[in-house]
C-alpha cells in the first residue's frame, strides 16, 4: 500500500506482513490507500485530546456487549482501521504473518525497550528539557513505532515523537525544546 498525503507518518520500523489475498481487488486497495490519511488524522486528533477522567469509571458500570460500552471503549481507544474497512486488510494468509503477530511483536519490542530503572526513564533522564515543555503546556507524549526523527505538537498539549527520538537523549531534548 502506498498512501498519499501531505501529513503522513514515516514508515513503520517493523511493518506488518503485506496482505496476500486474491479476493482483495485493486479497487479495494486504492480505497485503503485513500482512507489512510484520514485515519492518521483521526488518530492524531484522538492522541492529542484530553481524556475525561471519569470515562473509565463510566466504562466499569456498563454492561458487557452493550452499545454504551462499545461507544465508551471507542472514546478510550480512538479510531480503528476496521471501523472504516473491516478486518480484511489485517487478516491475510497465516503463512505470511498476521496482524495479530505484528501486534505481538510490537508489544514485545515495546516491553523489551522499557528502562529497568526509574533513572533510565527518558523523561527522568531528560528532566531539564521536560520541565520547560511542561510549563509550556505539555501533558502527553505520544510515541510512534516509526523510522526517522519526527517531532510535532499535537492538539496543543501533546508531543508526538518516534521511538528512536525518545530513546536518544540528544534528539529527545531537542524535541522537548521544540514543543509549543
Amino acid at each position: 500500500m502506498q498512501p498519499h498525503g501531505d501529513d503522513l507518518p514515516p514508515l513503520l520500523s517493523d511493518p506488518p506482513a503485506l496482505v496476500v489475498d486474491a479476493q482483495v481487488d485493486a479497487a479495494t486497495r486504492v480505497e485503503w490507500e485513500r482512507g489512510w490519511p484520514q485515519l492518521w488524522q483521526d488518530a492524531l486528533t484522538h492522541a492529542g485530546a484530553d481524556q475525561d477522567p471519569a470515562l473509565f469509571d463510566r466504562l466499569l458500570h456498563t454492561a458487557d456487549g452493550s452499545s454504551e460500552r462499545a461507544e465508551l471503549l471507542r472514546q478510550v481507544t480512538g479510531p480503528y482501521w476496521s471501523d472504516l474497512f473491516g478486518t480484511t486488510a489485517s487478516e491475510g494468509d497465516a503463512s505470511s504473518g498476521s496482524y495479530g503477530d505484528w501486534l505481538d511483536r510490537g508489544t514485545a519490542a515495546y516491553l523489551a525497550a522499557m528502562p529497568t530503572s526509574y533513572e533510565e526513564q527518558p523523561e527522568r533522564r531528560d528532566l531539564p528539557a521536560l520541565i520547560p515543555a511542561w510549563r509550556r503546556g505539555l501533558t502527553k507524549i505520544v510515541v510512534i513505532p516509526c523510522t526517522g526523527d519526527v517531532t510535532r505538537t499535537v492538539g496543543g498539549n501533546a508531543l508526538l515523537v518516534t521511538a528512536g527520538t525518545r530513546a536518544d537523549s540528544g534528539r529527545y531534548r531537542r524535541a522537548l525544546g521544540a514543543f509549543g
